[in-house]
């Protein structure tokens, strides 16, 4: 069938919208989504750039939203017209999947990023093919195929343009606070880089009911959005000594808790020193390759600090979407607030304000 797809085909060279042949059946366990809406997230301009280095040309686009037009063999529990949400793929087989930690699924780098249909080719243009798909969906198109694996389905009434980041960026942040960190209410929590999915940290800990939320960034305008959102203090993350700025606000005790969503080393660092004895860090972005990690050993072990890495904020989608869904329903996920807009023909537009800062989360809408 007929569609037209944004492909990334080298680093600086700007998105093309492409006249393309979707592959017309479907293997067993896919489905076909009319896409509407799809964010724009660092994962996807990370890959367009090389810094993940994912094959090109591709498909990108790993947030989308839309309205299922065909199921394939051995799909239950959804059916054409439904609405859904698209995530990351899994394979429901390994250990990790049996377990409930998709995220970690022992063939996640293989689906998500240089996964390959069994069913062969997704995509034909120009006399050209494109085998993979990126996170089970490459949703930068009018259509997606995805799996019933990493589809959502959701009310119909719900705004799809407005609950498309959900699939990753928003679920990554509210996930790393309510699903991994599970803070206690009245505990104290910073959060370096107050970007889409700072901002989705912020509001999970006002969810959690922290007292102290701290948001670290180098953007005013965004730090006034945090505190719109639910912060309670506000850092310029070139601040001297950053670590020790962010504990006084505890009266230099530190913090029970800290995410890191910038990757930056120096602002890792600062996330992890930044706590109190016994307290727990994660960290959520990818660093550029070949990046070390930046505190002593001594200090992880002489404080009992906690640190963990997080993928998809430890999410299993199909039971932690409609958590959130909940919470958006009932104004207390204001995402709506974090959003904008563009016509899918103005994707590169999208990206340049991404980038600039001007827009926190851009997103497309293919209709």
């Amino acid at each position: 069938m007929k569609i037209k797809a944004a492909i990334a085909y080298e680093p600086q060279r700007p998105f093309e919208l492409v006249s393309c042949d979707l592959a017309d059946e479907l293997d067993a366990g896919e489905v076909l989504v009319r896409v509407k809406a799809c964010g724009i997230c660092h994962t996807d301009l990370a890959v367009k750039l090389q810094h993940i280095p994912v094959p090109l040309p591709r498909v990108l686009g790993h947030e989308g939203a839309g309205v299922i037009e065909r199921v394939g063999p051995g799909v239950s529990g959804l059916a054409e017209g439904d609405h859904v949400l698209m995530s990351f793929g899994s394979c429901g087989c390994c250990r990790q999947c049996q377990l409930g930690s998709p995220g970690y699924c022992d063939d996640f780098g293989m689906i998500n990023l240089f996964g390959k249909r069994k069913g062969g080719a997704t995509l034909r243009y120009r006399g050209n093919t494109l085998e993979g798909q990126f996170f089970a969906q490459s949703a930068f198109a009018t259509h997606a195929i995805a799996t019933a694996r990493n589809v959502v389905k959701i009310d119909k009434d719900l705004p799809l343009e407005v609950l498309a980041p959900l699939g990753c960026g928003i679920q990554t942040g509210a996930g790393a606070v309510l699903n991994v960190l599970s803070p206690q209410a009245g505990a104290s929590i910073a959060v370096f880089g107050v970007g889409a999915v700072g901002l989705a940290a912020i509001m999970a800990a006002k969810l959690a009911g922290c007292s102290t939320i701290v948001a670290v960034d180098i953007r005013a305008e965004r730090l006034a959005r945090a505190r719109d959102l639910g912060a309670t203090h506000t850092i310029d993350g070139r601040s001297s000594d950053l670590a020790k700025t962010v504990a006084a606000q505890e009266s230099g005790r530190g913090m029970d808790y800290s995410i890191d969503t910038t990757g930056i080393p120096e602002i890792i660092a600062a996330s992890i020193m930044c706590l109190r004895r016994r307290g727990s860090s994660v960290q959520v972005a990818a660093s550029p390759r070949g990046t070390q990690f930046p505190v002593d050993a001594n200090t992880l072990v002489g404080a009992g600090l906690t640190v963990r890495g997080v993928i998809e904020g430890d999410a299993v989608p199909g039971v932690f979407l409609p958590q959130l869904i909940k919470f958006f329903r009932e104004g207390r996920l204001p995402i709506e607030r974090i959003v904008r807009f563009y016509p899918f023909e103005e994707i590169n537009r999208a990206v340049e304000e991404m980038e600039s800062g001007a827009t926190i989360k851009p997103v497309l809408r293919m209709d």
